[in-house]
């Protein structure tokens, strides 16, 4: 089964992407998302593809998607949503981990699938969200996880750090 896209619901591209999350290639893990609900639900889509610099050691004989890196493109997937929900585009903001919790890896994801990041917000501030995420190729759940995340500007980040 494939995901049905809606088209009365928000969608950004790449380039949109970058103007809201400040990760680039090779870290960047997601290349669109779809179904944006402010304040609730989006949907990132990321085709895997062999070409990536972390299949050359995860694993040589079967490359095989990171389990790290697919929490990862869940949260950038998350990012976006908080950004979209906030207003916040070209403002630098900078999302930060807090806590992974419950992270639980079912099914591996290889070159040439079309990785699905389904996040949902479950509690959200102006600075801390907590969301609850699913990894999925088709109908096959492949990861799964609760995170909470902090959204800070430039200016923040520099006096915490």
């Amino acid at each position: 089964m494939s995901l049905a896209i809606d088209p009365d619901l928000g969608s950004v591209d790449v380039n949109a992407i970058k103007r809201m999350i400040p990760h680039r290639y090779p870290f960047l893990m997601i290349d669109r998302v779809v179904n944006i609900e402010p304040h609730k639900s989006a949907v990132g889509l990321k085709g895997v593809t062999v070409n990536e610099p972390h299949f050359e050691g995860h694993f040589p004989s079967r490359p095989v998607m990171p389990g790290v890196l697919i929490v990862e493109a869940m949260a950038q997937t998350a990012a976006v949503l908080v950004v979209r929900t906030l207003g916040h585009m070209d403002s630098d903001r900078l999302v930060y981990f807090m806590s992974i919790e419950g992270a639980k890896f079912r099914s591996v994801v290889q070159p040439g699938e079309m990785l699905e990041l389904h996040v949902e917000a479950l509690r959200g501030r102006s600075k801390v969200w907590k969301f609850k995420g699913e990894a999925r190729v088709g109908d096959r759940l492949c990861a799964e996880a609760e995170f909470t995340a902090m959204i800070m500007s430039p200016e923040d980040a520099e006096a915490k750090g």
